[in-house]
């Protein structure tokens, strides 16, 4: 495909896209006990799916790539990004089938939460499901591992029609078996402790470090409140301070938020350390709203929120042309 044509998709997302059932609450619950929650709210949420949210509020053009139930789950995924401008034109629908769900509670004044997690029953994608010609059509495809034998294939496809690919490693997350994706890796941003588990290693440094030897060209190691660090192959590395907010409602979707900000930010050229910059402010603007998805900003909120917190350190076009 030339160059120069324009990609129909900057992000092309493949994984799972559960329904968020979330509750705002004084104290976790012990034994028989009933309590009132001051505020519930029921939204999308998954670490690839809200990525592709917050590119889709910050202006890109995203699409996912799931199996889901026809439930009432279901429905409320694909109303949500639609009313996001998320295209849904490539998720499966399965008859008969039911939709994944979490019931997170938060604890009100630390932002802690308990999460409980029902994956549904609708099969997971399969390669024949995989449309070659979109993931082609896009200028990054971004994956967590989920729907493994399709997210072989759309990685196979990816490579070949040299689409960068990135990689989302979530605390909690790592199994085994995503050992032989991370050559075939671009961009790699994970929790700290899912760095730890895939190298053996405990420091930072080291654990990019062996990661970039792997293949990656961009390792992002992030670790909540303490920022995240950020290593080049054969260029830069840095830490990222996170921002601290005053007080935080909820951290459901901080890293996913961060993901999705991260590759927007490398879609549009800015200089690493405005990326990591940016993908922050969007992870801390996020922190303020219950859910993985009420508190996403959009572009003119970040680049007010950076030159409040950083005046005249970073500058940021007050527009994006879109490419």
């Amino acid at each position: 495909m030339p160059e120069s044509r324009k990609k129909s998709f900057d992000v092309v997302g493949l994984g799972v896209s559960p329904v968020d059932i979330l509750a705002l609450v004084s104290h976790f619950p012990k034994g028989d006990e009933v309590q009132l929650a001051s505020v519930i709210t029921t939204q999308g949420g998954g670490p690839v799916a809200t990525a592709l949210v917050t590119l889709a509020r910050l202006g890109s053009r995203t699409a996912m790539l799931d199996a889901i139930g026809d439930d009432w789950r279901g429905k409320l995924i694909l109303d949500e990004f639609r009313r996001e401008n998320v295209s849904t034109d490539f998720i499966q629908v399965r008859a008969g089938h039911t939709s994944a769900v979490a019931s997170i509670l938060v604890h009100q004044g630390t932002g802690e939460r308990a999460i409980y997690h029902f994956p549904g029953n609708a099969p997971e994608l399969s390669p024949d499901e995989i449309p070659p010609e979109l993931i082609q059509d896009s200028r990054f495809l971004h994956i967590n591992g989920r729907h493994w034998e399709a997210c072989l294939k759309s990685v196979g496809v990816a490579k070949k029609a040299g689409v960068k690919i990135s990689f989302d490693g979530g605390e909690g997350r790592y199994r085994s078996e995503i050992n032989q994706l991370i050559p075939e890796i671009d961009i790699f941003i994970a929790a700290h402790q899912f760095a730890q588990a895939y190298t053996g290693m405990a420091s930072t440094h080291e654990s990019a470090q062996f990661i970039l030897e792997e293949g990656p060209q961009l390792v992002v190691i992030t670790s909540g409140m303490q920022g995240s660090w950020i290593f080049e192959k054969g260029g830069t590395s840095f830490h990222q301070p996170a921002f601290q907010m005053p007080k935080v409602i909820d951290t459901t979707g901080c890293g996913d938020s961060y993901h999705g900000a991260f590759l927007y930010s490398l879609l549009n050229g800015f200089p690493l350390s405005h990326t990591a910059c940016f993908a922050s402010a969007v992870a801390a603007l996020n922190s303020q709203g219950l859910g993985g998805r009420a508190a996403l900003p959009d572009y003119k909120k970040v680049i007010a929120f950076i030159s409040n917190k950083c005046p005249g350190e970073y500058h940021f076009p007050e527009v994006i042309q879109r490419k």
